[in-house]
């Protein structure tokens, strides 16, 4: 008796073993199951194993997704009256192209500042977008009254900070801490599906309320559409308010795990020696491998090819849409001999929207498709459908056989495809790297989205 020793490690699983029958018999009163032994559990499902399918509270994802639908309402609603309007102040077709994608340079210089005050959430960034595409749209309203062309540049610029939240909407979707890897694909292309609607409602919105013309210096063809998304700003802000519920701000950890034995103990007899359980299988050590973010040089060569990629098919996609969806009131208003539509504002409107509302099916199709197709698959395919756009425009500009039918047909393969492409490009590089990187590639997918607004809406309108 005087040998007799209670080994630590059988301690150690006996308190591992009672804390795990107490937590099962927990979760089971909490189901209305009842636990007849230790080897009893609950059923589990694939979220609770592995987090692969949880969604964030449904409340917030829908404030998200709103938010962004409506960012795309505003940049659009203008498209169809602001070359009219900036004439009508004084201006060019450069400067109301310049007017329709100067937001996205202002949002492009907010988001690093931005990011350094958002503590990892979303609720600041959230607020400071709904207030400044209210202002935004209320001082690009007032310069009608005010006769004043460079307010409306500047009203598009304080909206433009607004638009920051783009980019956070991405990153609230892709976000490893509310979001599973099997749910990434599936909620950006219900943000693509907002983006779809968006410039769809925008510029039919825009255009009826100019043919509709309202006679007084505040409220007009011109103006209507601003002071209308002022309106809904402050409503949606009212609703996210009571609504919205910010992330946890814990740190990420990583799902692996590290297995660490623990030696044999020092016994005093060799009796002891051979009653002694293996402790090689009765302690077992889980420990979190640390969330450290990563050093840039620790990418290795294909993760910076596929971020690469990813960036540069951001860029081109927005490029595309943002290209056509300001050249179009342009060009079919045009006395260009290729040109045989001299449509007015509403008109052009209304075949962006029609153009867009044809992808929308589809785009709807996508999302509850998303969980079945490769990413690469749905990039593949919305490339080649907008590629296939252009090479038609250019064949039937270049026969000179332009119409409203082939002319339609071109911008709804470019606006299906293009669309379709970009619900891909984030959700796909967050799937090749870590999620401590979700915030560097959102914002990198972000700045690849500015640039080809900007550079396209500019460039198309020059042209």
């Amino acid at each position: 008796m005087s040998n007799f020793r209670i080994l630590s490690s059988v301690l150690d699983i006996s308190r591992v073993r009672l804390g795990s029958l107490f937590s099962r018999r927990q979760r089971s009163r909490a189901s209305g199951q009842t636990t007849t032994g230790p080897t009893t559990e609950p059923a589990r499902t694939d979220g609770e194993d592995d987090g692969e399918f949880k969604l964030p509270r449904m409340a917030s994802l829908v404030i998200v997704q709103l938010s962004a639908a409506l960012l795309q309402v505003t940049f659009f609603i203008i498209v169809s009256s602001s070359n009219e309007y900036a004439q009508h102040l004084g201006g060019t077709s450069t400067f109301s192209g310049l007017v329709i994608g100067i937001p996205t340079v202002f949002s492009g210089l907010a988001l690093v500042p931005l990011m350094k005050l958002d503590q990892g959430g979303y609720k600041r960034p959230l607020h400071f977008s709904c207030g400044t595409a209210l202002l935004g749209n209320v001082l690009y309203g007032l310069a009608y009254h005010a006769n004043y062309l460079y307010l409306i540049l500047i009203g598009r610029i304080v909206a433009g900070f607004g638009f920051t939240f783009w980019m956070y909407s991405k990153r609230y979707c892709s976000d490893p801490r509310i979001v599973g890897i099997r749910r990434r694909t599936t909620l950006a292309g219900w943000l693509v599906l907002g983006q779809g609607a968006g410039f769809s409602i925008g510029p039919f919105i825009g255009g009826l309320l100019y043919k509709v013309g309202f006679s007084n210096t505040i409220f007009n063809g011109f103006t209507s559409p601003a002071w209308v998304m002022a309106g809904m700003w402050a409503l949606f802000w009212i609703a996210a308010t009571i609504f919205f519920e910010d992330v946890p701000r814990q740190p990420v950890a990583s799902p692996a795990t590290e297995m660490q034995s623990i030696g044999t103990p020092q016994l005093n007899s060799t009796e002891d020696a051979a009653k002694a359980p293996d402790t090689e299988s009765l302690r077992i050590m889980t420990t979190e491998v640390p969330s450290a973010e990563p050093e840039l040089r620790r990418l290795s060569a294909p993760q910076w090819g596929v971020t690469a990629t990813m960036c540069w098919f951001a860029m081109t996609c927005f490029f595309i849409l943002g290209a056509w969806e300001s050249n179009i009131p342009v060009f079919t208003g045009s006395y260009s001999p290729l040109s045989p539509f001299h449509f007015s504002p509403f008109a052009a409107g209304n075949l962006i929207a029609l153009g867009g509302a044809c992808a929308f099916p589809f785009l709807i199709a996508n999302v509850f498709l998303a969980r079945r197709v490769q990413d690469r698959h749905t990039l593949a395919l919305g490339t080649s459908l907008g590629l296939a756009g252009l090479i038609i425009a250019l064949a039937i500009l270049s026969a000179r056989r332009v119409n409203y039918g082939s002319l339609f047909m071109c911008w709804f393969l470019v606006a299906l495809g293009f669309n379709l492409a970009s619900t891909c490009t984030l959700s796909l590089l967050s799937k090749q790297l870590p999620g401590s990187w979700n915030g560097r590639i959102s914002l990198a997918i972000q700045y690849s989205n500015y640039t080809g607004r900007v550079t396209g809406a500019v460039g198309a309108a020059r042209a």
